[in-house]
């Protein structure tokens, strides 16, 4: 594999990751809607949506140390097999079955992401290394411009049985392309302990992360609640369509990792004041989505452009800091913590989001949510991690995103 985030092997990496997440972003529309079809109430519905990235968050950390050890083809390859049995049981499936498919999900997405975000850091030069988790983060985002708008449309002219057999073939093609994926420039190795380091680095090297954990935490509990709550409160709203919500969205976040490549923060540094502003545009956006029952579709798709920015630009902002700052030798475990933080975030915007809908209302629920983006905009501000104990570059030799 070369060194080139652009290279033909990092394409046909980013290509998996598109076909790989199509299925689950068909998936975030559908399973709201099917389970309340069968009876569901928005307390269950958070559960069965939000067991997938409560599973992630369990084996993120374990996924980045056995690949790190292990070799991340071997592990890819099997993953995809479990992935498609768990498509294939949506399509026989009632509600148990859902949430046993989400978990089976989990653990896939898990295993799946951090083999092929290990594999893009070890495998990139530091200065593109920013380049190449953007565009692997930008393919896992791209599915979602058009998905939800061909399942309901796919749901609308076939109901279930249409969409099953969409599900099979895309778990079939998944397996098919992802089996021969060219992954294996990483090489097996164990974790370096940490043994030379002292307890003030020990001290200084958490820190960052758990400012980072807690920060992604916050707003990722307002980005669960979006994605799992928006195919049901689309309904309420007059002249509001989920699958057009949701293609606003992603069209956002695709742009902003073009336009805005280059001020997003790629060098080692704390970002304060931008973290503590995209934040906010996650508030407003929630607030906006919480007032769009009486302010209408035009509120409700300014809210989708409001989130999709934040979204946007939080994730590679904290991860491109994170390997800076981290200390190699348990880099990638560490970055697995971080990202099981986002999936905690993710499940919660379900599992406590959806009893506060159902005992209040979708808006008194998004307006929760847009106080806690509120909250994470004040941790951003007040907290200065230290920088790397090892040395940082410049903001030239990062590279961008």
């Amino acid at each position: 594999m070369t060194d080139k985030a652009l290279s033909a092997p990092f394409l046909r990496l980013y290509a998996l990751a598109l076909l790989f997440f199509s299925a689950n972003a068909m998936l975030n529309v559908i399973v709201p809607l099917r389970s309340e079809e069968l009876g569901a109430s928005n307390g269950r519905i958070g559960l069965i949506m939000g067991a997938y990235m409560f599973t992630c968050m369990f084996f993120r950390p374990l996924a980045g140390h056995l690949i790190r050890r292990h070799g991340p083809a071997a592990v890819l390859r099997v993953l995809l097999l479990v992935n498609g049995a768990a498509l294939v049981t949506y399509a026989f499936a009632g509600l148990e079955g859902y949430l046993a498919a989400r978990v089976m999900q989990g653990v896939c997405t898990a295993f799946f992401s951090m083999a092929l975000q290990i594999g893009i850091i070890d495998a990139l030069p530091e200065e593109q290394r920013s380049q190449g988790l953007s565009l692997y983060s930008l393919s896992t985002y791209m599915p979602t411009v058009l998905g939800p708008l061909v399942a309901l449309g796919i749901w609308d002219w076939g109901g279930m049985d249409a969409f099953s057999l969409v599900l099979i073939g895309l778990a079939l093609a998944a397996g098919l392309f992802g089996y021969r994926a060219p992954i294996e420039a990483v090489r097996p190795h164990p974790e370096a302990g940490e043994t030379a380091r002292g307890p003030g680095e020990r001290l200084r090297g958490r820190r960052p992360l758990l400012v980072s954990c807690w920060l992604m935490l916050l707003a990722s509990v307002v980005f669960g609640a979006v994605s799992t709550f928006t195919p049901l409160y689309a309904k309420q709203i007059e002249g509001g369509h989920a699958g057009v919500y949701f293609m606003i969205q992603a069209s956002v976040i695709v742009v902003c990792r073009f336009v805005l490549s280059k001020r997003i923060p790629s060098d080692g540094r704390w970002p304060a004041g931008f973290l503590g502003a995209v934040c906010l545009c996650a508030g407003l956006g929630a607030s906006l989505l919480a007032l769009s029952q009486v302010g209408g579709p035009v509120v409700f798709y300014v809210s989708a452009v409001l989130v999709g920015l934040s979204q946007a630009l939080i994730y590679p902002t904290l991860v491109s800091y994170l390997t800076f700052v981290l200390p190699e030798a348990s880099r990638n475990v560490q970055v697995g913590l971080f990202l099981a933080a986002a999936d905690l975030g993710v499940s919660l915007g379900g599992f406590a989001m959806g009893p506060v809908a159902d005992r209040f209302s979708y808006g008194t629920m998004y307006a929760a949510g847009a106080g806690l983006a509120v909250l994470a905009a004040c941790t951003a501000l007040l907290n200065r991690p230290a920088r790397s104990f090892s040395g940082v570059r410049g903001s030239s030799e990062a590279g961008h995103l």
